[in-house]
């Protein structure tokens, strides 16, 4: 019989998976991995503030890591910088900013290692039902600007041709981004979430033949992932955090073996048949 704290962070890691998934499919299409890295080292910067002036931290979390997305849309404009410096600034200031608020706050205690890679097994009800609530917005406001963003994705030249605002589409995408790095800190801390939205999505592309079946598999691929971490945890007593996290390389291993190839050719050759 499972206990009740292993339950909590299944359904947890599920409802993380549920949106890392998606969202990864268009970081890994737009070749964003770093813009999410960026984010997710600003969620560090988040979590101070909350200490600071005493609020939710995946409220702070959210807030900033969406002020880091506007600063970028912004020095994209005005600064003479490659968007890869731009990203590197950012992040790494960010990161530093928040190790140097927490350092000063010497009369707060805090578990450094636990935002830094997550305590799942320490998730609460409430944080179960922020997830899940969460999570299901995220997807429904994903699935209403899924083709806007994905035409935008393609082609930003063709979305405008189409009536599309890239522009409006884009920054949609860096808020979505930003609640589900606020949301999904818990689970693997801020050091860990890039690789639960690329992994999965990464693995995904091997297989998948349309852009829809892709995010629907690398959600999936994160379901499982979180399953075989948390098992594996459990079972040779390793943090779960980073278990999900080698569970998702694993499954991505097996995505580059000929069987994987064998299906995808599998699928193509149905598609043209039909």
């Amino acid at each position: 019989m499972l206990d009740d704290f292993f339950v909590r962070a299944l359904v947890a890691g599920t409802g993380v998976a549920l949106i890392a998934g998606p969202l990864g499919c268009f970081i890994v299409w737009r070749r964003m991995a770093y813009f999410g890295d960026t984010l997710s080292h600003a969620a560090l910067l988040g979590v101070a503030l909350a200490f600071l002036f005493e609020v939710n931290i995946t409220l702070a979390v959210f807030a900033v890591s969406t002020c880091i997305s506007l600063a970028l849309v912004v020095l994209q404009r005005k600064a003479s910088l490659s968007a890869d410096a731009i990203l590197g600034l950012l992040s790494h200031t960010a990161l530093a900013l928040g190790l140097v608020a927490l350092a000063f706050m010497t009369w707060i205690r805090f578990d450094l290692l636990g935002l830094l890679f997550g305590d799942i097994l320490a998730v609460s009800h409430t944080d179960i039902i922020t997830i899940w609530v969460g999570a299901l917005i995220i997807l429904a406001i994903l699935a209403y600007i899924w083709r806007p963003l994905f035409a935008s994705t393609v082609s930003p030249e063709i979305a405008k041709a189409e009536g599309i605002n890239p522009m409006q589409v884009n920054i949609a995408f860096m808020l979505l981004l930003s609640a589900t790095i606020a949301i999904a800190m818990k689970i693997v801390g801020v050091l860990l979430i890039t690789a639960l939205l690329i992994i999965p999505a990464a693995t995904a592309r091997r297989v998948a033949t349309t852009p829809e079946r892709m995010a629907i598999i690398a959600a999936f691929i994160g379901m499982f992932a979180v399953f075989g971490g948390l098992y594996g945890s459990l079972s040779w007593d390793t943090p779960a955090g980073p278990s999900i996290v080698v569970a998702a390389f694993a499954f991505f291993m097996i995505s580059l073996s000929p069987i994987a190839n064998l299906v995808k050719v599998s699928h193509n050759t149905n598609r043209e048949e039909e």
